[in-house]
Parts: C-alpha cells; structure tokens; sequence
C-alpha cells in the first residue's frame, strides 16, 4: 500500500521542545534576582520577540534591555533567552522510531534565533539533549529563510527545497494560527497541545493518518 505521506514536519517548541511560555517564567527560570516583568513589559518582550529571526542575536539582546526600559540589562535578556529551552519532552525517541520504520523523512520547522538554533541542532559538545530533535533529516529555521510561520512563505520555501507536493506533507505545531496556515497552502496539519502529552498525541496522528502502525 503505497504511503500517504513523503515528509512530517514538526515544529520545535511546543511540540518536540518543553520551553518557558512567558517572559516572567524565563525570568524565574534565569534566577533573576530582580522583580518580575509586569503584563505589560511581558507583551512588550513578547512582540520584540517575535522578529528575533530577522535580528542578530546581541541586536536582540540590546533591543529587548531598551524596550525593557531599564529593567533588563543585555545580559539579563540573554540568561533568560538561555532559560528558555527546558529539553526534550519525554517520548520522542518512540515517535522518531517509528518514522524511520516507515521510511518517512521527517524535518523541523521552527521560528527561532541563531542561539537557540545552534543548541539544539549544532551543539558539538557531545550533549544529547536534543538527541531525538536531531534526528530529522531536514531542518527549518526562520532566522535562516527569512521567513517565519504562519506567512505561507515559509511553507512553501519548504516545499521548494524538499521537493514534495503540499499534499504530500504532514505538520504538526502547537499554534493554532501555524496549523491553519499550513492547512491553507495545502499540508494536512495537526494542532498539538503543549500542556499534554505530545509525543502520545504525534504518535495517535502518525497512526490515523497511516503513516505508521
């Protein structure tokens, strides 16, 4: 029976990553011994965030401390950058099994920075944190195509280098915004929920769409 699918893509945090959910969490993750970001500051660090894959980290780093309006120092906002990556859930090493039973690549799409990019995937220390993360063949990053999800862009600037047909393609995300994006250039795509189990609910999806048994 011929498969239905040639690729599955995965977003990174969220999905395959436990990360901090808010700027507060980093900060308390990061030891800051200074207060808390109030709501406001959080929504402030929250939108800079989001063109992070545009900028050069230490630009990143200063914009947030300006934004901060002195409550951050640089090197603050890079501990808690540093914070925000809290290793792999648990599972992952049964869902990536499974795929390469199937002879199904599977590949990462991500909006993410330089920094955290290079821990997860080009570490060279020897560390096995992201051990199952590295485990997919192709790999997506929205500070490197100069695109970030949902714009349909990005999703097809993955098509264009893999070579599979958008129906051809199965993405899993825990935004919703990302999934109804990929949905609309024509992937099949599966809302995750991060607070759950994820690698139980990539594993349920990888069945009822019979990419796996």
């Amino acid at each position: 029976m011929a498969r239905p699918f040639d690729l599955v893509v995965f977003d990174l945090g969220g999905v395959l990553i436990r990360i901090a959910r808010s700027w507060a969490e980093a900060h308390e993750r990061a030891g800051l011994s200074l207060p808390l970001p109030g709501p406001d500051l959080d929504a402030r660090l929250t939108a800079l965030s989001k063109q992070e894959f545009s900028l050069q980290s230490g630009d990143f780093y200063r914009l947030a401390a300006e934004a901060s309006d002195g409550s951050y120092s640089s090197d603050d906002v890079r501990r808690m950058s540093e914070a925000w990556l809290l290793g792999e859930y648990p599972g992952l090493d049964g869902v990536f099994d499974r795929l390469e039973l199937s002879g199904v690549d599977a590949a990462l799409l991500s909006n993410t920075n330089d920094p955290h990019w290079r821990r997860v995937i080009v570490d060279d220390s020897g560390s096995r944190e992201f051990a199952n993360v590295r485990r997919a063949q192709r790999r997506y990053a929205s500070h490197l195509l100069g695109l970030a999800k949902p714009d349909p862009r990005i999703y097809e600037a993955v098509e264009d280098d893999c070579g599979h047909a958008p129906a051809r393609i199965l993405f899993d995300d825990d935004a919703a915004a990302n999934v109804e994006a990929a949905r609309a250039c024509g992937w099949t795509a599966e809302h995750i929920d991060h607070t759950g189990d994820t690698a139980a609910q990539l594993l349920e999806a990888l069945r009822r769409y019979e990419v796996t048994r």
